[in-house]
């Protein structure tokens, strides 16, 4: 019985992971370049790799974009403070669009429209939901895509009874197909609880979205008053009036008095240039896990202290400090940087789970004459290599294209989308026109674009790698220019370790063997 229920977690492990790889590596190589979503938005915005002065420009400043943001009819105006991680940014609603504005830390004059979508933009949400918008469709697909992940991750614990044994077996010198299954089984292991946690967060984190009939009966549809209440945040409607705002430097020195000198994370302006508008300021989550920022209220007229908000309620802390293990934005640079390695581990996982079972199938498939192999081997590649090519190439076209270009009708940043995803299909079908070399040329597809992009980098700024250490202000830079170099050398160097090794066609003259129905299933 014990061997039946082993046989079956193998199969479910093996199809599981057949079907979703592709899905569940283009999630987590997201999720891990997400990690470092502000630094990237830093290298792809040149224009905002400004030094934060001591004495930051003055709130009050903003008033001209409250005054556009009221006319363009938005229900808020978001003001993100300037920090080590990220620029001085507003947000707002245009035309039911967001509208970002990026400005000077020392002047807040507007900074030229940086033209891309950049990390936050593009690569932190195609992790979460794959720019599929159409009735939350990739939010579904990536939550299919994380239960998946969880049951890899049970049944490969049930599949692998000497599981700590075969985390210290790795036997670098045995043969391809043993050597991939053992760097499989470490990683692993090494990656197990992670793996697990962040997966599990992940699905915590949109409990909204995946269970919706609770919140729907409990609140009869009205999820508002549930975030009203669970938040203890403050509300109140319009009146239709025009109403002033007063000093909102007056409402964030209020603020870090109340938080013993704590700086704000945001501060959002609910109806601009309306009566009834009021500011809330947000208490920076830096030093703290969970997602719940303190909050104040004031009455934008007059600045007077509406209501303060102290932390959440019990179910959603829980739901938040989870969240906030995901999300990581506190500031804990050796904790950053262990999920971002730990996020390349998974990537590895997914990616020897593929090479495993085409190593272990190919030459079945050719002797029965099956054509799995060569479907899920142009899959492997596509979905591996080729999003990374896909991604490098969106690096590289970002320090290319000048700034205000349009082309057939489409903007800079679309035109950088595009380029992601055509040169993502290309890799597809490179992978099955040529699946002998697709590896190796890949490969070196990868290191050529890596080295391109810090290239056009320096080129096209001046901040070379070295000038990226000198200044603290550019170390976000720098270090995407070095991961940029590094994931180029190790793609060479698996390209001329690989490069001898092209698969020989199958002999033509040898005798098939009909395949049997277990095979075919198989």
């Amino acid at each position: 019985m014990e061997a039946g229920f082993r046989a079956s977690m193998s199969w479910l492990h093996t199809w599981a992971g057949v079907v979703l790889g592709g899905l569940l590596f283009a999630i987590f190589w997201m999720g891990t370049l997400s990690v470092f979503d502000r630094e990237i938005d830093r290298w792809m915005m040149p224009m905002t790799r400004l030094p934060i002065p001591d004495r930051p420009a003055s709130l009050d400043a903003l008033r001209p974009a409250i005054q556009e943001a009221a006319a363009a009819g938005s229900p808020f105006l978001t003001v993100v403070p300037p920090s080590d991680r990220q620029a001085f940014r507003l947000v707002w609603r245009q035309a039911s669009q967001p509208a970002f504005r990026y400005l000077d830390p020392a002047t807040a004059a507007a900074l030229p429209d940086p033209g891309t979508w950049a990390g936050t933009g593009f690569i932190y949400p195609f992790h979460y939901m794959l720019h599929i918008r159409v009735g939350q469709l990739g939010m579904w697909l990536v939550g299919l895509a994380g239960m998946a992940m969880m049951t890899l991750c049970v049944s490969g614990v049930v599949i692998h009874r000497k599981l700590l044994a075969d985390f210290f077996t790795f036997r670098v010198r045995n043969k391809p197909r043993r050597l991939i299954l053992d760097l499989h089984n470490v990683v692993g292991v090494l990656g197990l609880p992670f793996h697990f946690v962040i997966t599990l967060s992940g699905l915590i984190i949109f409990f909204a979205n995946y269970l919706p009939g609770v919140l729907d009966v409990a609140y009869r549809g009205d999820r508002q008053v549930f975030f009203q209440e669970s938040l203890a945040s403050y509300s109140r409607p319009k009146l239709n009036r025009p109403g002033g705002v007063a000093s909102l430097d007056a409402m964030v020195a209020t603020a870090r008095s109340a938080w013993e000198g704590e700086e704000p994370l945001f501060l959002v302006i609910r109806h601009p240039g309306d009566a009834a508008s009021f500011v809330q300021i947000g208490r920076s989550t830096a030093n703290q896990i969970t997602t719940v920022s303190d909050a104040l209220f004031f009455d934008a007229a007059t600045g007077a202290l509406l209501q303060q908000r102290a932390g959440a309620g019990t179910v959603t802390s829980a739901q938040r400090f989870i969240a906030g293990l995901h999300f990581i934005q506190f500031r804990h640079w050796t904790l950053r940087w262990s999920y971002f390695a730990l996020g390349l581990l998974g990537c590895v996982l997914i990616a020897t789970g593929y090479l495993f079972w085409l190593a272990s199938r190919r030459r079945r498939h050719e002797q029965l004459g099956l054509s799995g192999v060569r479907l899920v081997e142009g899959l492997t590649i596509g979905s591996v290599s080729g999003i990374v090519i896909a991604t490098f190439a969106f690096f590289a076209i970002n320090r290319l294209l000048p700034l205000g270009m349009t082309f057939l009708g489409q903007e800079r940043a679309a035109l950088e989308v595009w380029t992601f995803y055509l040169a993502w299909l290309a890799a597809f079908a490179h992978a099955w026109l040529r699946p002998a070399r697709a590896w190796v040329e890949q490969c070196w597809a990868i290191g050529a674009l890596g080295v391109m992009a810090v290239l056009l980098n320096w080129l096209t700024t001046g901040d070379h790698l070295v000038r990226s250490v000198a200044h603290r202000h550019l170390w976000g830079v720098g270090g995407l220019d070095s991961m940029l170099l590094s994931g180029a050398v190790v793609a060479m160097l698996i390209a001329c370790k690989s490069g001898h090794r092209v698969a020989a066609p199958p002999n033509a003259g040898a005798r098939r063997v009909p395949p049997s129905p277990r095979a075919i299933q198989e």
